[in-house]
């Protein structure tokens, strides 16, 4: 069967056993009030995620759309960035690329927090908007935001649901990592309750396991099923969203990306400039994408596109630091 994505980004109309996709009828309401939740799924190619059949994310881009984008940013300028993952991260996070929020590398970082990330931002409005963290790794809330550094914003998350990496009693370690899949569902599982009851405005979810079978197997069977198992989290947050729209007149935003390709030769490594490492993708439900999102957008352009469907005030001097520009107007 010819993969959703590739077709035209048409559902494929089968059954899944991960769940359901909750069926929201059409409202004459004006939308409510403004939410966003982003998801980070690590180290999918386009190219996988546009063959392997991923149901969740098809009826996800039907009711938005799916687009090609580019991380390593601009090649030979200053801004090139290696295509690692906490450097996806920051450059969503932040909108501007390594030679300015200074993350290279996963380990031993030291973040220039003068670069405001979207949860210093969201707080930093008029009234602060309710936030929220749902992560495999730590390090993207103590060290890529900062959350509680003076120096990064002070405390800027107001709900927090990770370090289960450290928990080797509830999820012992094995040579595959195969535990990350574990936790990858527990926070997914948290992350739909959490947003089905209380509704943040801004959420992040960070899902790990498609990388570690990447580095282990590269380009697979194995790896196909990992991203088609990382679907099915995808649709349990995609249909507490639906939940939320139906049943409080909402305005949900959900972006799904990822943070680097993989090298074409075997697909077990990253970090280069080769265009299967800078290619990544975007998938959303936004019925609001101009032109440029059509255009292979950038993982910079992030940022602004959530805070322009948030209707956030950007500092001025904030705003000028900026890399990217909207893709939602």
């Amino acid at each position: 069967m010819m993969p959703c994505l590739v077709a035209a980004w048409a559902l494929c109309g089968q059954a899944w056993p991960g769940g359901v996709v909750t069926e929201v009828a059409p409202t004459e309401n004006p939308p409510g009030p403004a939410k966003a939740v982003f998801i980070i799924v690590d180290g999918v190619p386009a190219d996988v995620i546009e063959r392997v059949e991923t149901p969740f994310l098809d009826d996800l881009a039907t009711a938005g759309g799916y687009a090609r984008a580019r991380v390593g940013g601009p090649l030979g300028e200053p801004g090139e960035s290696p295509t690692v993952s906490a450097v996806g991260y920051m450059s969503l996070l932040t909108g501007t690329w390594a030679n300015k929020h200074n993350v290279r590398r996963n380990y031993f970082i030291n973040p220039d927090y003068r670069y405001w990330d979207l949860f210093r931002i969201a707080k930093a409005q008029s009234q602060p908007r309710s936030t929220a963290i749902f992560s495999t790794w730590t390090d993207n809330r103590t060290k890529l935001l900062g959350d509680g550094q003076a120096e990064a914003g002070g405390a800027k998350l107001d709900y927090a649901f990770d370090g289960f990496e450290d928990d080797t009693r509830r999820f012992p370690h094995d040579s595959e990592e195969s535990y990350i899949r574990d936790i990858d569902a527990l926070v997914s599982a948290e992350a739909a309750k959490y947003i089905a009851t209380h509704a943040p405005d801004l959420s992040w979810i960070y899902l790990q396991h498609t990388d570690d079978v990447a580095h282990e197997h590269g380009d697979s069977a194995i790896f196909d099923q990992a991203v088609n198992w990382m679907d099915s989290r995808i649709g349990l947050v995609w249909s507490a969203v639906k939940r939320r729209q139906a049943e409080y007149n909402e305005d949900w935003l959900i972006l799904v990306t990822t943070d680097h390709g993989r090298d074409a030769e075997t697909g077990r490594d990253h970090g280069k400039q080769s265009p299967r490492e800078r290619t990544i993708w975007i998938a959303t439900n936004s019925k609001r994408l101009n032109a440029s999102f059509e255009e292979e957008p950038w993982i910079v352009d992030i940022l602004p596109s959530i805070a322009t469907h948030m209707g956030f005030e950007i500092p001025a001097a904030v705003q000028a630091q900026l890399d990217g520009q909207s893709f939602i107007d």
